[in-house]
């Protein structure tokens, strides 16, 4: 699958904004636009989840780390894994899930 920048799904979850950007039978690619007010309460989901932070800082919180992230930063959060997202400064982050979200979708 190709998507191009024009051809990316825009989508809301708990009132964060993101992108589609592709996703095949066993992955997906998400931009997350995180704005100053979003907030992303502690969740699981049966997805690993994996990030790289393109701008902004954020304090994720699962298993033993509560740490704060910023530009050139990554991160991966076991599936079933309980985590939060707290933004501290906005902007980008690509997220990677396997398998895709069906509830992104």
């Amino acid at each position: 699958m190709i998507v191009t920048a024009d051809e990316a799904k825009s989508r809301s979850f708990w009132g964060v904004d993101f992108l589609v950007l592709s996703h095949g039978p066993d992955s997906m690619v998400t931009k997350m636009l995180y704005k100053q007010d979003d907030f992303v309460p502690f969740h699981k989901h049966p997805n690993e989840q994996s990030g790289y932070v393109l701008s902004g800082r954020y304090r994720i919180k699962f298993g033993e780390y509560d740490q704060v992230v910023g530009p050139g930063d990554s991160y991966s959060i076991p599936k079933g894994v309980e985590h939060s997202i707290e933004i501290i400064e906005p902007g980008e982050v690509l997220d990677f899930f396997t398998p895709p979200r069906e509830d992104y979708l």
